[in-house]
């Protein structure tokens, strides 16, 4: 927890509800961000994103599994979120693992959506190699390097920039197996796919302090928060996944506001983060 004097809250919510918050920032304005791709080279796919203070990285490890019996037609998923002991004094001990859990499943609800997977950002039937017997499992890692802030976001960010990084290495399907034998398949260490991130989300997260709300709150500004909405939104405008913290109560009309607020600046992100990402990915070709 952030440690602030009596004058220095003042500061921050006068700032917010001035509309000019403590480092010049509107309230509707993110800090800029910086991308790197290919961080990790043992990884099918790896970025790490900084946003003002705020360091994370993302890396995606891409292994052939069996799918769900109940989703034959899907494959799997997993996200898991580390948080650097070094990256923030409350990430030492429990803090640290707590938080890491609290990322884990509001980053899996953000992606994936509900249960029944209706609302993904991530299109789990095309992780599926032979129906019912093979499917690509996706082990999505987040780091926390170095925290001053809208962590869910960052890590979003990463996580949709290392998708676009990710190649998955093509399968050839042995024929002539039958019934509940295991086909044999032939996976390539030279060709690869890459992977669709047309319909993978940004995440944007509403911070309510006071009266207003912000985007993109730094650590100080988060300490005075009342509650804060994260909404993940893809291209095309569809809304993936909705998480909430923070004790304080929201009215449904306010949360309609926030999420068409998080709409416009969804897509602002979406457009910056893309270029980035496509720059990125250009000098990492060239290098």
């Amino acid at each position: 927890m952030v440690g602030l004097s009596i004058g220095e809250k003042h500061f921050i919510q006068g700032g917010i509800a001035q509309d000019l918050r403590s480092d010049g920032r509107k309230r509707l304005t993110t800090r800029p961000i910086y991308v790197e791709t290919g961080v990790i080279s043992q990884a099918n796919g790896s970025a790490r994103v900084r946003m003002g203070a705020t360091d994370v990285m993302a890396s995606v490890k891409a292994e052939l599994g069996r799918p769900n019996a109940l989703q034959p037609d899907k494959g799997k998923v997993v996200v898991n979120v580390d948080c650097s002991p070094t990256a923030a004094p409350m990430f030492e001990g429990r803090g640290g693992e707590e938080l890491s859990a609290e990322l884990s499943v509001a980053l899996q609800c953000c992606l994936l959506g509900g249960k029944s997977g209706s609302g993904a950002g991530i299109d789990l039937s095309s992780l599926v190699v032979v129906e019912g017997k093979i499917c690509w499992d996706l082990y999505i890692d987040g780091l926390v390097v170095s925290s001053d802030g809208n962590l869910l976001d960052a890590l979003g960010a990463a996580i949709k920039a290392a998708l676009s990084n990710t190649g998955i290495p093509k399968v050839n399907v042995a024929a002539g197996a039958s019934g509940d034998e295991q086909p044999e398949v032939d996976v390539s260490d030279e060709e690869f796919l890459q992977f669709d991130t047309s319909r993978v989300p940004v995440i944007v997260t509403l911070t309510k302090v006071g009266r207003h709300y912000i985007v993109d709150a730094t650590s100080e500004e988060e300490s005075q928060m009342s509650s804060a909405v994260s909404i993940s939104i893809n291209r095309q405008g569809h809304i993936c996944g909705l998480t909430k913290r923070g004790g304080a109560g929201l009215d449904p009309s306010i949360i309609l506001d926030m999420i068409s607020v998080a709409k416009t600046v969804s897509e602002q992100l979406i457009n910056t983060l893309d270029s980035h990402i496509a720059a990125a990915e250009a000098g990492e070709e060239e290098s």
